[in-house]
């Protein structure tokens, strides 16, 4: 058999991660910082093996209310670990589950609803009585489960607040999970690795989220360079505060269930729930998004000092501020840690990655994400019309990966036109170094002809303004950039230091302040900068 045939018949299988990496490494320890709503009796300390356990009594209620191999199950809840282990149950009988973010509007799960096939819905009374109370959910979805038990009139919900109708009013259609409990597992099912075996989302910074249909051998491709990467680290403690229906948290739990790590899995950011329990649990392992990461960098001098004994920091999504990482490596204490950065998409996985450490971070590049990963992806770019430029010239980034997706589910079209026969268009400007590093300048959609990359003059800003939660650069109504920064406190912003440190940037219009949650966000806190365009331009008409 050919390499090319082995290498399409691997596959990573999400169902039996819980049970094996119990067998594998026994008891070892899960925290949690809120209790499951599957299963909140449980609490917030819990093992692999009580975890392995969640995921096969799930699967056996699945299965006793008529869920079958290859059938489409989308999950949509408020935000908790239980994704995770209800989307282990429904890919470990065989059938495929769809995750759509927590953070989503009820119109828009409509509609990815819609493009499914008549799928089996797993959500909660928090989203049935709140975002989906106007979706017309039983027109779109076989029948809908729900992980808690519906409230009776007067009961207060999630929010606090009294319902006001008994469920058989607001959800009739709606049948509680549990209404199935102490059904007897099912034997595992396992598709065909080239099966669609996961569906996630992609970010929506530009609209309505695409639907991306992974199976278990392109998983596997993404898979195998992340455990490699993650050798020099098995065994640590790990902290984790990543979307729950991202795939790359799936690829970073099959890294570190396979060596033994025990988890520390985040719900809440705040610092101030965040500080005592990294305090506690001293992890040597960190992953979030870089806008967390932002947020954490009030933990490099917290009581109890929570970042002290990191080895690694792990940040993917999107591109991280310099100012961060060396605050970072600089609260741990190790000898030398670092903080390793995946550039990538969803649609494609990592394709290119970057390590810092302390030495690296003090002249760090921002800009600079890396280089492709070995025998797994490739990375070009190219001009208007598709060829490969000289380095040193900007371009559009396009990248060729063993573990791209499917398809778009739906949108087969918009699929084809991003590809260039096995090249991928990643949708972002940027240029080679004569070394091959790769260097990102902007979004193709997010340029301004007066500036050579806001992702640069955004990271000169974080570094020369402290006070800075967060700036992003935008068109305004004239195309003319924008800055809209967010001050850490709420604190007025100083405009004389904002003058100083701007006067030997690109001009800029005047900066907006806003509060840090007015951000229209992604699941992976990724600013949705054209809809930030798209209320500076309402609030100019206005």
């Amino acid at each position: 058999m050919s390499q090319q045939s082995l290498l399409a018949d691997r596959g990573f299988y999400l169902g039996p991660l819980f049970r094996r990496a119990a067998d594998r490494h026994g008891a070892v320890f899960v925290t949690l910082d809120r209790p499951l709503d599957v299963d909140p009796a449980r609490g917030v300390d819990l093992s692999y093996a009580v975890l392995a356990d969640v995921v096969e009594e799930l699967s056996a209620r699945l299965w006793e209310a008529g869920v079958r191999p290859s059938e489409q199950v989308a999950v949509h809840k408020s935000d908790n670990v239980d994704i995770v282990l209800l989307t282990c149950a429904i890919s470990r009988i065989g059938a495929v589950p769809a995750l759509l973010s927590p953070g989503l509007s009820g119109p828009v799960v409509g509609q990815l609803l819609a493009r499914l096939r008549r799928p089996w819905l797993i959500t909660d009374r928090a989203k049935l009585a709140g975002p989906l109370a106007d979706v017309d959910v039983p027109s779109l979805v076989r029948r809908t489960l729900t992980v808690d038990d519906m409230p009776t009139a007067g009961e207060p919900d999630r929010s606090g607040a009294p319902s006001e109708r008994p469920a058989a009013l607001s959800a009739p259609y709606a049948e509680p999970l549990g209404n199935h409990a102490g059904a007897e597992p099912p034997p595992p099912v396992r598709l065909h690795p080239r099966e669609p075996a996961l569906i996630t989302h992609s970010s929506g910074t530009t609209g309505i989220p695409k639907l991306a249909v992974h199976c278990a051998n392109t998983m596997w491709n993404r898979l195998v360079p992340q455990q490699a990467m993650g050798w020099p680290t098995r065994g640590e403690t790990a902290a984790l505060h990543m979307s729950f229906v991202h795939s790359r948290f799936y690829h970073l739990l099959g890294v570190l269930l396979r060596f033994g790590s025990p988890l520390v899995l985040i719900t809440d950011p705040e610092p101030t729930s965040v500080g005592p329990l990294l305090s506690r649990h001293r992890p040597g392992i960190v992953e979030t998004h870089p806008n967390t990461f932002v947020l954490w960098e009030e933990l490099a001098d917290a009581p109890g000092a929570p970042l002290s004994r990191v080895r690694s920091y792990g940040s993917t999504f999107d591109a991280i501020h310099p100012r961060t990482v060396r605050r970072l490596l600089g609260a741990s204490k190790r000898r030398a840690p670092w903080l390793i950065q995946l550039y990538g998409q969803s649609e494609t996985g990592p394709v290119a990655f970057q390590w810092f450490t302390r030495r690296s971070a003090a002249r760090a590049d921002g800009r600079r994400v890396g280089s492709g990963i070995p025998g797994f992806t490739r990375v070009r770019v190219t001009d208007d019309h598709g060829r490969p430029i000289a380095p040193g010239v900007a371009g559009r980034i396009e990248a060729r990966t063993r573990g791209r997706i499917l398809t778009y589910l739906g949108a087969r079209e918009t699929y084809e036109r991003q590809l260039d026969g096995e090249w991928w268009q990643m949708g972002d400007m940027g240029y080679r170094s004569r070394f091959g590093v790769l260097h990102l300048i902007d979004r193709e959609v997010d340029r301004i002809d007066s500036v050579h990359s806001n992702l640069e003059v955004e990271d000169v800003l974080m570094s020369r303004l402290e006070e800075l939660r967060e700036v992003v650069i935008v068109p305004g109504v004239d195309r003319e950039p924008v800055p809209v920064v967010c001050v850490r406190g709420e604190r007025p912003l100083d405009a004389e230091r904002w003058r100083e440190a701007t006067a030997d940037l690109p001009a800029m219009a005047e900066p907006r302040q806003w509060r840090f949650e007015e951000l229209p966000m992604t699941a992976t806190w990724k600013v949705k900068r054209v809809e930030i365009t798209r209320m500076l331009a309402e609030g100019a008409r206005a």
